[in-house]
């Protein structure tokens, strides 16, 4: 199964560039200078890091959202999403979106993005599409 990553969701990789650049940007405290990094939370997640920090834990939490960010991204993937960048270091902004995904990912509160279920390629066509190729290189 392939992973979900978050860096692919529209405007992820725009404020990844950004913290890269400005190192300020990843700081919780970013959020009241850049309020696109809440407003990104909300289109995606339903809710910001600062909602998601006024839900009550229900009875068993176990804590997640306040482990390292490396423990938690590879809890991510255990959950079928990634949350690093290219060199598989978790994303600098991951501060600001783990909390709400978490919440998301096991139903307490906002909600998922919408990702479309993989196409099912039947073998027939494909070998088909290979026959074909190898069939113009033939004539060539």
């Amino acid at each position: 199964m392939a992973l979900r990553r978050l860096i692919d969701l529209p405007g992820f990789a725009d404020l990844e560039t950004r913290a890269l650049m400005k190192p300020a940007f990843a700081d919780p405290e970013a959020r009241r200078e850049f309020p696109e990094i809440d407003q990104l939370a909300r289109d995606t997640f339903g809710l910001t890091a600062d909602e998601a920090a006024v839900i009550p834990d229900p009875d068993g939490w176990d804590g997640i959202d306040v482990k390292s960010m490396r423990e938690q991204a590879d809890q991510f993937e255990l959950e079928g999403w990634d949350v690093t960048d290219d060199k598989r270091r978790p994303l600098r902004i991951l501060g600001h979106f783990s909390h709400p995904l978490w919440l998301a990912l096991r139903g307490l509160a906002g909600s998922l993005p919408f990702f479309p279920e993989p196409e099912e390629t039947e073998h027939t066509t494909s070998s088909l599409a290979a026959e074909a190729k190898a069939f113009q290189r033939d004539k060539r």
